[in-house]
């Protein structure tokens, strides 16, 4: 009950001002204030979902079969330069021009060359999302390296820590919290990369659904594509948020 009750507490005005949008958006449709065509009215929304919404989880199945190894392989790649370039000055001057060079350009735009080179559809809607995930990740890892109080590694040298001990105990507990801010940040990006490949180079996903009514001008289950992809991403970021708030309960909220 006590849990019911901060939910409210925290949550009111985003719960108003989610209700204000649907009633806005059911006044304009029902009056007849916005197109027909582009705007349907909620019930036929409703009525997409009911009848759809299988078919909306199995894509959500697919889109996570891609989305969370090129995460995971993106993440992984990241803490491996990341870590050497946060913890060595000259390796990490000689090498951030480049890292930075290439971090600019943006997955979407590589993404003809991707679907090109690649030998699946899928192995390229793979690659964006790997490629994408670095970079935040990456650039957090290497500030939260260079940022620690360095009074943690004098200790560190005073105590006699040294080597993997010292990196597992010292610099990465210390660096989570830039660290976790970067996955976050990728995650949400890397959603929206996953999404814009599939609406173009797949035959499955959240992305394709959308994109299919789309062109069949049902524009009813392009709403209740957009919603539900709405809703699967929140969930996912509050369990990926309650997850890193676990981690780094040491912090201050």
């Amino acid at each position: 009950m006590e849990k019911i009750k901060n939910f409210f507490k925290d949550y009111t005005v985003t719960i108003f001002v989610f209700l204000g949008l649907f009633f806005a958006y059911k006044y304009g449709t029902d009056n007849e204030l916005l197109d027909k065509f582009l705007f349907p009215k909620t019930g036929e929304i409703k009525e997409s979902f009911q009848q759809f919404w299988p078919k909306m989880f199995m894509n959500m199945l697919y889109s996570f079969e891609l989305l969370f190894p090129g995460l995971f392989a993106g993440v992984f790649v990241a803490l491996l330069i990341g870590i050497p370039m946060g913890l060595n000055r000259r390796f990490r001057r000689a090498f951030h021009p480049i890292i930075y060079s290439v971090s600019v350009i943006p997955a979407i735009l590589i993404s003809p060359f991707a679907i090109h080179l690649a030998p699946s559809f899928r192995a390229a809607s793979l690659f964006l999302v790997f490629y994408n995930t670095i970079w935040a990740t990456l650039f957090a890892t290497i500030n939260g390296i260079m940022t620690i109080d360095k009074r943690y590694l004098d200790n560190a040298a005073t105590l006699q820590i040294t080597g993997i001990k010292r990196l597992r105990k010292i610099i990465l507990p210390a660096a989570m919290p830039s660290i976790a801010s970067g996955f976050i940040t990728s995650m949400r990006s890397s959603f929206l990369v996953l999404v814009y490949a599939e609406m173009y180079g797949t035959e499955y996903g959240m992305g394709y659904f959308v994109k299919w009514n789309s062109d069949l001008g049902r524009f009813e289950s392009v709403w209740s594509g957009f919603i539900f992809m709405v809703v699967v991403l929140v969930i996912v970021m509050q369990i990926v948020e309650k997850i890193k708030d676990r981690i780094l309960k040491w912090t201050i909220d």
